[in-house]
């Protein structure tokens, strides 16, 4: 599927060169949405055809359904972001670009997925990375877009270095790199080297933290959301962040609990304090695109509570699948509100909350859709955003029986997602109660309405029918667990 979407973006570059002025600004899109689509198709029919499927296991990359699901996930944010990015991009130009970044930036996102060796996580986290560097200042005569770049490009680039040191670390203890083997080293490690080996793990938290948006390492987020076009903001938001939990995963749920350590209060403390300031600092905003940045740090704390409780599943691992299930709807979720903003950016050209005062009479298909998805975000029933929620809040009441912070913790999340419905609401109030400064119907962006459909219709009817999901990531989770317990020290 990487052959695809690499040849892809090929293509657009070279056709760059040979297409009429009026191609230039939307085959390159089009290409884009017809490679990210196929290589979704392709995974899929892996699935479903055993005589397709790929090797279940490999020195590097390992096929298995966390990494076909998190794959399904980047990649249809990336549909919706290539297929919304066609009418928007013509704002700014260069479409060749652009959609050649995105092609790169799925390709590192969709390797992050699957890989099972830390030295092919760097390579893969920096092709995710650096496309995305360049496309959040892809408005390159918009001071706020550049200063947003130059701002991720150097908290990335430290974050990448304190990766390497931690790889560093893992190869000196474990002999290799490759995830699986290193849990064997760690299993044996002399008592003396455990520091080093929290040390380590410490830095690979650190690491990941800057993508996955954990407080504090989410100093960039507001910046970076706000000054990028909105469309790669829902890049960033929706997608990024999901193949950062996916590594997350596949490291420390394995290896974490073979050195002993209480990490899962630790991580339920950086949940409590992601979810809680990201909410507190969303109510204070008066940019949309600022609002929906720290809301997508409260959205990483939700997540962070079912890697908290994982390890103390009782009969199904709720924490896990509450992980994976809330990654889908939020990608989703947040995909779509940027897209909102997209559209509205294109007619008004203005971003703060002022400008959608109204906005459900002069442009009533986005603001329905942008209603849906600030209302699934919310968790508010039957929306898709409720189940994924009441799956990682159930998980932590589950873990209550065990350790005596859980049933704490998934009351505190319950509190912060019933406080996020403020500023949720508070937006929708604008659009359908509030009068705006100028009347009259304004013309809806045709592309970027289609594809708001489209997303506000997924978060419908996986709320309505949540069972498809919910099933793969149950069974994705187990998989995963099964074979870390058969890595298990007996």
């Amino acid at each position: 599927m990487t052959g695809i979407l690499a040849g892809a973006a090929l293509l657009i570059l070279v056709a760059e060169a040979v297409l009429g002025e009026k191609s230039r600004k939307t085959l390159p899109g089009y290409i884009a949405l017809a490679a990210i689509i196929a290589s979704i198709g392709l995974i899929l029919i892996t699935q479903i055809s055993p005589a397709y499927s790929l090797t279940a296991s490999h020195p590097v990359f390992r096929n298995d359904l966390i990494g076909v699901f998190f794959s399904i996930v980047v990649l249809i944010v990336s549909a919706l972001v290539a297929a919304a990015s066609i009418e928007y991009v013509k704002t700014i130009g260069n479409s060749a670009a652009y959609n050649a970044l995105l092609l790169f930036t799925a390709i590192g996102m969709v390797l992050l997925s699957f890989a099972a060796d830390l030295l092919m996580i760097i390579v893969a986290w920096e092709l995710m990375s650096l496309p995305t560097y360049m496309l959040t200042g892809f408005r390159k005569r918009d001071p706020d877009s550049t200063e947003a770049s130059v701002k991720y490009f150097i908290l990335g680039a430290f974050s990448s270095g304190v990766l390497l040191y931690a790889l560093s670390l893992v190869y000196l203890l474990a002999g290799s790199t490759n995830i699986a083997t290193a849990v064997t080293a760690l299993q044996k490690l002399a008592p003396e080297l455990n520091p080093i080996a929290i040390l380590a793990l410490a830095l690979l938290v650190a690491g990941f933290g800057l993508k996955m948006s954990v407080v504090p390492f989410h100093m960039w987020i507001p910046d970076a959301y706000e000054g990028a076009p909105p469309t790669v903001a829902a890049l960033l938001s929706s997608a990024t962040k999901k193949a950062a939990f996916a590594v997350a995963i596949r490291v420390f749920i394995v290896t974490l609990p073979f050195l002993q350590l209480e990490w899962s209060a630790i991580f339920a403390i950086l949940a409590v304090a992601t979810m809680t300031l990201g909410n507190v600092a969303a109510l204070t905003q008066r940019m949309l695109p600022r609002m929906l940045a720290y809301s997508s740090i409260a959205q990483a704390g939700y997540i962070l509570v079912g890697l908290a409780v994982s390890p103390y599943a009782q009969s199904t691992p709720m924490g896990l699948v509450g992980v994976l299930f809330h990654s889908f709807t939020h990608g989703v979720m947040q995909a779509a509100a940027f897209i909102a903003v997209a559209a509205v950016s294109l007619r008004l050209v203005k971003s703060n909350l002022d400008s959608y005062s109204g906005l459900g009479l002069r442009m009533p298909v986005t603001a329905f859709t942008l209603t849906i998805a600030l209302l699934g975000l919310a968790g508010v029933p039957p929306l898709n955003g409720f189940w994924s929620k009441l799956v990682l809040f159930s998980a932590a009441v589950e873990a209550g029986s065990t350790v005596w912070w859980g049933g704490w913790l998934a009351v505190i999340g319950i509190l912060n997602s019933a406080f996020s419905l403020g500023y949720y609401a508070w937006v929708i109030k604008r659009m359908y109660l509030d009068d705006p400064e100028e009347t009259g119907r304004l013309k809806e962006p045709m592309g970027l309405t289609g594809v708001l459909v489209a997303a506000a219709l997924i978060i419908i009817v996986t709320g309505l029918y949540p069972a498809p999901i919910y099933e793969f990531a149950k069974n994705a989770s187990a998989a995963l667990l099964s074979a870390s317990t058969a890595a298990a020290p007996r």
